[in-house]
C-alpha cells in the first residue's frame, strides 16, 4: 500500500521540479538572455524569490522517494531505474548548490539600477550550468516514470 502512494509523491514532485527547470530553460532563459544587463539583474531577482525556497524542497523530497521506492521495491529493474532517478536529482542539487545558486548570490548582491562599470555577466556560464541540471531533471523523471510501470 505505502509504494503507489510513494510512487505517485515522487511523480508529483519530480514532474514539478523537472517541469519547472525545463519551461525556464525553453521559456524564462531565453528571455532573460535577451535583456540588458540592468534588466536582467531585476528580473532575475524577482524571478528568484519564488524558486529559491520551493525547487530545493521538490528536489530533496524526489531523491528520498526514490531512495525510499529502490528500498522497497523487489523488481531489480525498477530498483535499478530508481537509483539512477536519485543519482540524477542529487546531480541537480549539486550543480545547483555549487554552481547556480553562487551566481545566484552575487546577482542578487548587486544594487538596483546600472550594473558597475566592468561587471562580468554571468548568464552564459548560469545557462550552462541551467541546461545541466535541468537535463539531471529530466533524465531522473524519465527514470522515474519507467520504474513505475514495471510489473
Amino acid at each position: 500500500m505505502l509504494a503507489p502512494i510513494l510512487g505517485a509523491l515522487v511523480l508529483l514532485t519530480s514532474g514539478v521540479a523537472a517541469g519547472v527547470l525545463f519551461t525556464h530553460a525553453v521559456g524564462v532563459w531565453p528571455a532573460l538572455r535577451a535583456m540588458s544587463p540592468e534588466q536582467y539583474v531585476a528580473a532575475h531577482k524577482l524571478i528568484g524569490r519564488a524558486y529559491d525556497p520551493m525547487m530545493p524542497i521538490m528536489v530533496i523530497s524526489s531523491t528520498l522517494l526514490d531512495i525510499a521506492l529502490a528500498i522497497i521495491d523487489d523488481r531489480p529493474a525498477a530498483r535499478a531505474l530508481f537509483v539512477v532517478a536519485a543519482v540524477f536529482l542529487v546531480g541537480v542539487s549539486v550543480v545547483s548548490q555549487f554552481r547556480n545558486v553562487p551566481i545566484n548570490k552575487r546577482v542578487k548582491a548587486l544594487p538596483a539600477g546600472a550594473v558597475p562599470t566592468g561587471w562580468d555577466d554571468p548568464r552564459r556560464s548560469w545557462g550552462r550550468w541551467n541546461l545541466a541540471r535541468t537535463s539531471f531533471a529530466l533524465v531522473a523523471f524519465a527514470a522515474t516514470a519507467v520504474a513505475l510501470t514495471f510489473h
